[in-house]
């Protein structure tokens, strides 16, 4: 999912350039030491639009990276949340206040769903990296935990790039490195196709719509991992599908398309 267009981004731009271009707070050895790893049966809240409720009590929060302060993040640790950072890696969304740093030869089709989205041609790391990193800097200085990097199956999509399921290995395999040099923890978003090749490498799942697409049984291999599967179901009842992914060890709450507040949790 992804958030709705947003108008006001005021002094966001400067603060956002200036905290991407500061340096990692952590050496590399250190991250690795301290990075966080969630298992099966962590509870999660995921909301991507208004203001957080930090009183929803789960075990980690997914918000936006972008939208959502410094301040909020430390609130929720100083409860003893962590804090999954969401941005697209695979689309350039038009109200980001980083949107006209991508290279205009990276960027290609519109997502017909989601205006003022487009695709990226992440087959060109080397277009695209410089964003990346910053925004990944930038997770970092706000004190992300973790990374949800979303639309990264363009392989299955009409991009305008002739995309392959290895340049999205390649370039899921680079956002995991720089992710991991920060101490952030990488969530493997939906491509269920790749989980068999980054199990070993993302630090998690998250998922949409397992149940509805018959697939959650592909998403195992992380749970045999001993890492957690997130997971939201919409538009179903819980008694549809947590049986299902309960019986799978994978931690689901359905949720409403918005992703605002609301949330119901399997367990």
């Amino acid at each position: 999912m992804r958030l709705a267009l947003v108008a006001a981004l005021s002094g966001a731009v400067s603060a956002c350039a200036a905290d991407a271009l500061a340096e990692p707070s952590v050496t590399p050895d250190d991250a690795r030491a301290d990075r966080w790893s969630p298992s099966p049966g962590t509870s999660w809240q995921w909301q991507l639009q208004g203001t957080i409720d930090t009183s929803v009590d789960v075990d980690v929060f997914d918000i936006d990276l972008f939208d959502v302060s410094e301040e909020t993040i430390a609130e929720l640790h100083a409860a003893g949340r962590r804090v999954i950072c969401y941005t697209s890696a695979g689309t350039r969304e038009a109200w980001r206040p980083d949107a006209d740093a991508f290279p205009p030869e990276a960027v290609g089709r519109p997502m017909l769903e989601w205006e003022g989205e487009a695709w990226l041609d992440v087959g060109r790391i080397d277009l695209l990296q410089d964003v990346m990193t910053a925004r990944f800097d930038l997770a970092a200085a706000k004190g992300c935990d973790a990374i949800e990097a979303d639309n990264v199956d363009g392989w299955m999509h009409p991009t305008g790039f002739d995309l392959t399921q290895e340049d999205l290995l390649a370039y899921l395999r680079f956002l995991i490195g720089e992710a991991h040099e920060r101490g952030l923890a990488f969530g493997l978003k939906n491509a269920v196709a790749l989980v068999p090749d980054l199990v070993d490498e993302a630090d998690f799942a998250i998922n949409e719509s397992c149940w509805t697409w018959n697939e959650c049984d592909r998403l195992v291999p992380f749970v045999d991992a001993g890492k957690a599967v997130f997971g939201a179901e919409y538009g179903h009842a819980l008694e549809e599908f947590c049986p299902r992914t309960n019986a799978l060890d994978l931690d689901f709450i359905r949720k409403e398309r918005s992703l605002g507040v609301y949330r119901e949790a399997c367990r």
